[in-house]
């Protein structure tokens, strides 16, 4: 009788934990939230700072249906000018940073695995450029190019480019619905991909945000216009560039990086495994 009666009272003591332990997360993370909403206010608008229930629950998940935790705050900036300063922000309080586009992947990339995760709606990025015959560092004559935001909706580039006399080739199924950042970040292809490559074979150049919440230019010299793993060594400049100024407006330090061509996929597969 003693022993079952220590045994309740040691299960009473847990239960009773639990609910403190529970009631104390409501303290905590109000007090976060106020944290949050002072840090990420300085570099966006109040309304951009959204931990409303709808919010949070429409980015959850991706394609994948994969389900592990409800982000914390979901941050819908306007401009990319805001982004160096978010994710600066966002480390500072300890948040997991996850850009997220159309949310059409089928790789989780987009899903939240920690209660702490800042998502970055990026689909208000969607600055595009018209079709130019652009110089490229190292290329002989000049080569077709499209400048496009993060939030640029797939199809709008394939018809920009056809519009221009060209064919774009990152051709996903979910063109209607991904966006330029995804097919960047997973490497998209489509069956357009076996002629003229996947996004990272199409790419000039692009602008980025490191760890430490400064500014990362990526330029591709000497692009053979066709696929990497086909060339001896990819060359691309990097230039960072101070976080807290505009994009491109105070440089830190630059570097060049050299990489084997048949680094990038399976060699004799000519696919990213």
């Amino acid at each position: 009788g003693r022993e079952r009666a220590s045994r309740v009272e040691m299960l009473e003591a847990a239960a009773q934990r639990a609910v403190d332990e529970f009631a104390d997360e409501f303290d905590k993370m109000a007090e976060l939230r106020r944290r949050a909403t002072k840090a990420l206010g300085r570099c966006t608008q109040k309304d951009n700072i959204r931990f409303d229930g709808l919010s949070r629950v429409s980015h959850v998940t991706d394609a994948t249906d994969w389900r592990v935790e409800y982000p914390f705050v979901v941050l819908t900036p306007d401009t990319e000018a805001e982004i160096a300063a978010l994710i600066k922000a966002c480390f500072e309080l300890g948040l997991t940073v996850i850009p997220r586009g159309g949310g059409t992947g089928y790789t989780g990339g987009a899903v939240p695995l920690t209660p702490f995760s800042a998502v970055i709606n990026t689909e208000k990025l969607e600055q595009l450029g018209a079709v130019e015959l652009t110089e490229l560092p190292g290329v002989a004559h000049k080569v077709p190019t499209i400048f496009s935001g993060a939030g640029v909706v797939t199809r709008r580039v394939t018809e920009a480019a056809e519009a221009a006399g060209y064919v774009f080739a990152v051709d996903p199924t979910s063109l209607d619905a991904s966006c330029i950042g995804g097919n960047v970040a997973m490497n998209a292809g489509g069956k357009k991909a076996v002629l003229w490559g996947t996004a990272l074979d199409n790419l000039a150049w692009w602008r980025m945000v490191d760890p430490d919440g400064n500014w990362l230019e990526v330029t591709r010299h000497e692009h053979n216009q066709g696929k990497i793993h086909d060339i001896a060594v990819a060359r691309f400049e990097l230039k960072w560039f101070d976080g807290a100024y505009a994009p491109g407006e105070k440089l830190l330090k630059t570097e060049m990086l050299e990489i084997e061509g048949r680094r990038f996929r399976k060699e004799g597969l000519g696919k990213d495994v």
